[in-house]
């Protein structure tokens, strides 16, 4: 059985394809497993996987018939996986060599349900260290006091799931530390489901820490990424959200994580509505509607005090949402 299993979600990424692969090899050890799920790529990616795996040791190719979305990926990887550790990579991604082998020490010389990394950012030739906001490192923590405060940047506010590596009990049903069903990503989300998956292992797990590893590197600026697109696949922040806000208010400590999801909602709503110029014009107003529609679906008073709280530019711009909302329902 493998030590760590590797999953990678591959979709229309030729240009990058032979870039993760080369760093997938030179990370590959007799315990690592690689599982590759190519999710209906139309482009060369298929035939560039096609080649890897006979090359890859210890690597397995999975194919979606037709394309079902990162989320949907990682969780076909999830439920082929064989490692007591899992660990995830995006196919436009790269590891730095001997990577995986310090993120499994880590795990195990902490013991905790999770270990969360650094983080390298680059844009072409660009290179931008991104640090975890963790307030203590290399030590083990429970996983719910990195949640709040409300008013400072925390360890859900990292949702960078490739940027750690994973106990399997975590994703096996009925065997988490909370129990009942394993973690899984949202699948109907076309974005921000990793938002939701690390709020969930907070509220879920037990205990994890972070470590400073700077072994991945993620790209961005991509243009076939959904972080570049300006449709309606962005309003997903949404219903993310409400998923977020619907577990934390049902929580045995909905009084103390309220706060904070509620002002990092506000905050990503305040974020688009800026940037409503830049989506298609039905998008646009599907996002007023819906920011308008949110904000009045979280607890009133929870809200007047993030309001209270927050710069006044943001504060107008939510406070003008929800009047606009407000006004409608009268």
């Amino acid at each position: 059985m493998p030590k760590l299993s590797v999953i990678v979600p591959f979709h229309n990424v030729q240009d990058y394809a032979q870039d993760t692969l080369r760093s997938l090899a030179a990370n590959a050890r007799p315990g690592t497993e690689f599982i590759l799920v190519d999710d209906c790529s139309t482009d060369a990616t298929s035939e560039i996987l096609d080649r890897a795996v006979r090359e890859l040791p210890r690597a397995r190719l999975l194919r979606h018939e037709e394309n079902r979305g990162i989320a949907q990926a990682r969780n076909t990887g999830i439920e082929a996986a064989e490692g007591d550790y899992l660990t995830f990579l995006d196919g436009d991604d790269w590891y730095a060599p001997g990577h995986l082998d310090d993120l499994v020490r880590s795990i195990e010389e902490l013991g905790c349900d999770f270990v969360r990394t650094d983080h390298v950012q680059t844009t072409g030739r660009g290179r931008r260290i991104k640090r975890a906001p963790a307030r203590r490192r290399d030590a083990v923590l429970e996983t719910r006091d990195a949640i709040a405060p409300p008013e400072m940047e925390t360890m859900v506010d990292y949702p960078f799931v490739w940027a750690g590596i994973y106990r399997r009990e975590l994703f096996d049903t009925a065997a988490g530390p909370s129990g009942g069903a394993g973690m899984r990503f949202v699948t109907h989300l076309r974005t921000a489901e990793d938002r939701v998956f690390t709020w969930q292992l907070h509220l879920r797990a037990r205990t994890f820490a972070t470590v400073g590893l700077l072994g991945v590197f993620y790209r961005r600026g991509v243009a076939t990424s959904l972080t570049q697109i300006r449709d309606a696949r962005q309003l997903d922040f949404i219903p993310a959200h409400d998923l977020i806000l619907a577990e934390v208010a049902a929580d045995r400590e909905a009084e103390r994580f309220l706060p904070k999801i509620v002002r990092t909602y506000c905050a990503m709503i305040a974020f688009h509505a800026a940037g409503a110029h830049r989506y298609e014009p039905a998008a646009a107003r599907r996002l007023k509607h819906e920011s308008s529609a949110a904000l009045r679906r979280m607890p009133r008073g929870v809200l007047e005090d993030t309001l209270r709280s927050m710069d006044h530019e943001r504060a107008r711009t939510l406070r003008r949402l929800l009047g606009g909302a407000a006004r409608k329902a009268a």
